[in-house]
């Protein structure tokens, strides 16, 4: 079932994708080398090792260090280990919902080889994988979906070495992992207490900052060792710090859910946010720069990670002073697909249409729990200025369907369909046609916004980005040259503003002093 509706998703967003003008050509193309050496497919388990923050063996561990205290001391379990089979995407988001960090392998496995994802192999591939997750005990668990517990867990408090009854349970910690064959993975004793993870992570943008490392913005930095877990989000330039402090060696993974409230998707498994892994690393943390060589999806994620943060930020009163896209925005990266979208499906767009749903059927319900919002097709746009301009573009889409709803991007889709079943091709059609005029809008706004926000980053002259096209974006640049800000322009991107005609009426309408200019270059590309 994944598969078709993965075939499914391909086929609506290329009806309704954005003929986007990339004027950078990649020059790495779908070859380029990696210099990391950190796999980036499927993880593969090696053998099963002893959890050293299993009850059982914290109480081994105990014993051996305090063989008098043992034998009163009753250790209840913090935690559980625990995991659970979704049987669909609902299901998926009820646990998401409930607030539990889940990941799709095991955590008590060696790891032969890193990967970014894993498909338990007892599971058919078209279902969801068994998901994995730590919570403390004794919490509830959504009714209704399989779970089995693997593990009760005691991991000690994080803010004392030493409890009230003179244990040291950073000894007690450590002589689990021994007792466990864990040994080489813990703190040498030279290295001192229990330390926070902190680090950066960056990207290169050849283009900007001089060509130096800036920070990957607003991802989640996730690290555990077996069960104990901890995360937390970099800032605006990269830098984290994780909560928990830890005395052994770590996995460390990033986490493509924003905290801007979007997350990027698809990665051959139809989960919200895609995760990419940093391999192992020190309890003092990994630092991380990514680059136009590192590993090619790893290098995607980011700079769409970057420049839809971007976006969000520039939103902003003290900036742009437009809407944002909506919350919960679902972006998903096609290597292979040369055109991108703003379909808006997660968040209801057209799927109601009749045209929709006669070319979906009876999938259509289902294609509503898994299509994404946003679309990037990235073939033949592998630099960070044309990723960045495509997403851009995007974005741009969907501050525009914050403002206007459902119905109005139900027009532009169909309109797209319909273009694209008499030409053959993705395509904006001539004007001429039913419901030109919504996509001569957003259109319009999308192109104008990618070359704004592209010459602001990079300099130069206004890029012409979509100027060939019948709905002419350059009448909004030439607004905005002569004064008029991108804020006063979505202002009058109404509702019931369709059509060129109309957009020239509202804007005289909210800026009548500027009627002599807006009408000059109205009447240019009449």
């Amino acid at each position: 079932m994944k598969r078709q509706l993965i075939l499914l998703a391909a086929s609506m967003t290329l009806l309704c994708s954005c003929k986007d003008e990339v004027f950078y050509e990649d020059p790495y193309g779908d070859g380029v080398s990696s210099a990391d050496l950190v796999g980036h497919e499927e993880i593969i388990l090696g053998e099963k090792l002893e959890d050293p923050y299993s009850v059982k063996n914290i109480t081994k561990a105990l014993a051996s260090l305090y063989p008098t205290k043992a034998g009163y001391l009753d250790l209840r379990p913090t935690n559980v280990y625990v995991r659970f089979l979704p049987e669909n995407d609902g299901q998926y988001k009820a646990l998401v919902a409930a607030g539990l960090e889940l990941i799709d392998h095991p955590v008590d496995y060696a790891i032969l080889q890193e990967g970014d994802y894993y498909h338990d192999p007892d599971i058919d591939d078209d279902d969801i994988t068994w998901q994995y997750t730590v919570v403390p005990s004794g919490t509830k668990f959504p009714e209704g979906i399989r779970y089995e517990i693997l593990d009760d867990c005691y991991i000690p408090d994080e803010e004392s070495t030493k409890g009230p009854d003179g244990i040291d349970w950073k000894a007690v910690e450590k002589e689990a992992f021994r007792i466990t064959g864990n040994e080489s993975l813990y703190l040498p004793e030279t290295k001192g207490a229990k330390v926070h993870p902190e680090g950066r992570i960056t990207i290169e943008d050849d283009r900007a900052n001089g060509g130096k490392p800036f920070g990957v913005a607003g991802v989640k930095v996730l690290c555990n060792s077996f069960v104990k877990f901890s995360s937390a989000y970099t800032d605006r330039d990269g830098y984290y710090s994780i909560p928990k402090s830890y005395s052994s060696k770590l996995r460390y993974r990033l986490v493509f859910k924003n905290k801007k409230g979007f997350a990027i998707g698809f990665n051959l498994v139809l989960v919200p946010a895609s995760m990419s892994t940093l391999g192992r690393g020190t309890p003092e943390g990994v630092s991380y720069n990514v680059t136009k060589d590192s590993e090619s999806k790893l290098f995607r994620r980011c700079v769409v990670n970057n420049a839809a943060y971007d976006y969000f930020e520039r939103c902003s009163e003290n900036d742009m002073d437009i809407m944002t896209p909506p919350s919960n925005l679902r972006i998903w990266i096609f290597k292979g697909m040369k055109f991108s979208s703003s379909v808006m499906m997660h968040h209801g767009a057209f799927l109601s249409d009749s045209l929709v749903q006669d070319f979906l059927g009876q999938y259509a319900p289902l294609v509503q729990l898994f299509l994404p919002d946003i679309t990037i097709g990235t073939k033949g746009a592998g630099d960070y200025a044309s990723l960045y301009a495509l997403t851009v573009h995007e974005m741009a889409h969907a501050s525009h369907f914050s403002k206007v709803g459902t119905d109005y991007w139900n027009h532009i889709i169909r309109y797209m369909i319909k273009s694209f079943v008499s030409s053959g091709d993705v395509d904006y059609g001539d004007g001429n046609e039913s419901d030109a005029g919504y996509c001569e809008i957003g259109e319009m706004w999308a192109y104008f916004m990618e070359a704004m926000m592209f010459q602001e980053r990079y300099g130069g002259n206004i890029p012409n980005f979509g100027t060939s096209f019948w709905f002419h974006p350059q009448i909004l640049t030439y607004l905005a040259e002569r004064g008029m800000t991108r804020s006063e322009i979505f202002s009058a991107l109404d509702a019931d503003v369709h059509g060129r005609m109309q957009l020239h009426e509202r804007l005289i309408n909210l800026f009548p002093d500027r009627k002599t200019t807006i009408d000059q270059v109205f009447s240019r590309y009449n």
